[in-house]
């Protein structure tokens, strides 16, 4: 792999992945080519609208698309994809976080280091939810501090530098909230499912790690549903959907929503803009249901356009 000196590294905002993944790749243009290139961090909406103006730019746990795929560009990435870029450098793999992949190209180097292969081994089982793993707890405090305290609050926290995150008091803090909130979470949860279509439920769950607790509600088959939904508001009119499953049915929910993906049993979706939570709801159901018979079967003026999507089935 030849790699050219980035004008910028990207990556993704909402997660622990994203950060250590961005400030990995940092370290490495540091190391090649001695230089301090500055990390960019966007939500996938932010990143849908952001103009590719660089020669050299370093990508970091956004899927591969035509117009980051240009030569000198270093794509980095894990979620699942069709698009394979043909002139970007793709460092690509379902099954590693993107913080493990920048990792690989961290040893490459000899960049390895004890405290860092306890940071990316984390970040790993946290992002790919890795339930079965001795330290699946830990590592989804790990993964929460971005969620609890933003990823800007959490950079400047530790100066930009990834290893200040391992043993962190912050953890202290999440550990807590973990045992004390999601118990309380869970039952409030349990009272206010919503269904949104046969196969999908929303959760509501205003306390707790929503993640954590949909992941317990799925694991004890505690609804109907086969995908359990979260749904909360990012900024005036800006909402986002995520999407939690155990049989693969995540993804397929998410990309019935423009720009909407992930992973197999965890994904999401920003919504175009909308009212109130209601508004949002509402076009959930709009999007996660089949039209009425008489319009698949060309009898609405709109089924022409209808007719070319995957409406889901009941199971």
């Amino acid at each position: 792999m030849t790699l050219s000196t980035p004008e910028v590294i990207c990556t993704h905002e909402s997660d622990l992945d994203g950060l250590v993944s961005g400030l990995l790749l940092q370290r490495l243009a540091k190391h090649l080519f001695l230089a301090d290139v500055q990390v960019e961090a966007y939500h996938y909406q932010g990143w849908k609208m952001r103009q590719m103006s660089e020669d050299v730019a370093w990508v970091a746990d956004f899927a591969a698309e035509q117009r980051s795929d240009r030569p000198h560009w270093l794509v980095v990435d894990h979620h699942q994809s069709d698009y394979r870029p043909r002139n970007a450098q793709f460092v690509y793999d379902v099954n590693k976080s993107a913080a493990l992949l920048c990792y690989e190209l961290l040893t490459r180097h000899g960049l390895g280091t004890p405290t860092l292969d306890r940071l990316v081994r984390l970040t790993h089982v946290g992002d790919l939810f890795l339930e079965n793993d001795p330290e699946f707890d830990l590592a989804c405090d790990y993964a929460a501090l971005v969620k609890t305290y933003g990823f800007w609050n959490l950079h400047a926290v530790i100066g930009g530098d990834p290893e200040k995150i391992v043993d962190h008091p912050l953890l202290e803090v999440v550990a807590t909230r973990r045992r004390v909130e999601d118990p309380i979470g869970y039952e409030l949860a349990m009272k206010d499912v919503v269904e949104i279509s046969p196969t999908v439920g929303l959760v509501r769950a205003p306390i707790g790690n929503s993640n954590l607790i949909v992941h317990h509600m799925l694991n004890r088959g505690a609804t109907k549903y086969q995908v359990l939904a979260t749904l909360y508001r990012r900024g005036a009119g800006v909402y986002v959907a995520s999407f939690r499953s155990r049989e693969g049915e995540a993804i397929k929910a998410a990309a019935r929503f423009e720009g909407g993906g992930g992973h197999a049993n965890a994904s999401g979706a920003t919504l175009p803009r909308q009212n109130d939570h209601d508004a949002a709801v509402a076009f959930l159901r709009q999007r996660l249901n089949p039209p009425p018979t008489s319009q698949r079967d060309g009898l609405n003026p709109m089924a022409g356009a209808l007719s070319s999507l995957q409406w889901p089935t009941k199971q």
